[in-house]
């Protein structure tokens, strides 16, 4: 049977992730795009990091080797930071192949740019991981916007800072404890800054409005604020009066036509969709103009939710454009 040759960049966490459930549905993905996925290359910083075997992949770390593989047809991107990850996704789109990818702060910015490339040489990008791990956010606002229309978007899209804000609630902690925690779980980064400051949120919240709304608002305008100047006796004060603090990436049309967008602490009560959302769980809460407020809620990250929806990303590309390069076993 003709087989679809697939590289990932970058085998942490999340590549791992993508590199197990290729093989482990390699029949189902079969049976639904019409050929078996096979991971062919993997692309690593450090030859001699001890890794989980892989037998019969090339494993290098020279992006060069990744383009020599036959037939390559689809690249899953799972590196950590903007660059090189954002230079060898538009090269692998160049090559001809299908581009998945989990990097939010890079897609963020350069997003717009890769999709038009895409569509310029008839390849797909899939960017669902970007925005809340196994959360179908992106397919939801995808769908809405073939016949309704996205009004507006309120999402708790960090888990970090929604596991910090619930542990210094229902534990009465300080931050300074629930962080340490977060970072013990592995849930918060050894330098949290980017999620308890608010970018990481921000930076998804950019990707939908550029989703929802066919544009973003001017970066340096967007309120952004992060949980971390939020005292204990806030949050308990707050939690005596039914009241809950969540950070919050907001966006909207605003009645002049301009992209409205914020992100920060937001006091909500127990009539808010996103009031019961409780630990590292993202939430989305979409509003439309004809079926009014809809919900999602999931683990915003971890090696299966997000390299599962990666995988669903490559499976509706393939499906969405003819087969180019099989290679025939």
């Amino acid at each position: 049977m003709a087989t679809v040759k697939a590289a990932i960049l970058g085998f942490g966490t999340v590549g791992q992730g993508i590199y197990h459930i290729v093989n482990e549905r390699k029949e189902q993905l079969a049976a639904r795009t019409g050929a078996p996925i096979e991971i062919a290359a993997i692309l690593v910083r450090n030859l001699d990091k001890p890794r989980p075997d892989t037998p019969g992949v090339l494993v290098t770390d020279r992006f060069e080797d990744i383009f020599a593989v036959p037939g390559l047809e689809v690249v899953f991107e799972a590196i950590v930071g903007e660059e090189p990850a954002g230079t060898y996704l538009e090269q692998a789109i160049k090559a001809g192949c299908h581009v998945v990818t989990a990097n939010k702060v890079m897609y963020a910015k350069a997003g717009s740019s890769l999709e038009a490339l895409a569509r310029e040489l008839g390849t797909g990008v899939g960017y669902e991981a970007t925005v809340a791990g196994g959360v179908p956010v992106i397919k939801t606002i995808e769908n809405l916007n073939l016949a309704n229309e996205v009004t507006g978007i309120q999402g708790i899209l960090n888990g970090t800072s929604n596991f910090i804000l619930t542990k210094m609630r229902k534990e009465e902690c300080t931050f300074a404890d629930a962080l340490k925690e977060a970072q013990e779980l592995g849930y918060a980064e050894a330098d949290p800054t980017n999620d308890v400051s608010g970018f990481d949120a921000f930076c998804k919240l950019m990707i939908l409005s550029g989703l929802a709304f066919g544009e973003q608002p001017e970066w340096e305008r967007v309120p952004m604020d992060g949980i971390d100047n939020l005292t204990l006796d806030e949050v308990v004060d707050a939690d005596r009066q039914g009241l809950r603090y969540r950070h919050i990436a907001d966006v909207r049309r605003g009645e002049d036509g301009e992209i409205q967008a914020s992100v920060g602490p937001v006091l909500i009560g127990p009539d808010h969709p996103l009031y019961g959302i409780d630990g590292v769980d993202n939430a989305v809460a979409i509003e439309t103009a004809y079926a009014g407020t809809l919900t999602a809620i999931g683990p915003g990250a971890g090696m299966y939710p997000t390299a599962t929806v990666m995988v669903e990303d490559a499976a509706v590309l393939l499906l969405k454009h003819p087969f180019r390069k099989l290679v025939t076993e």
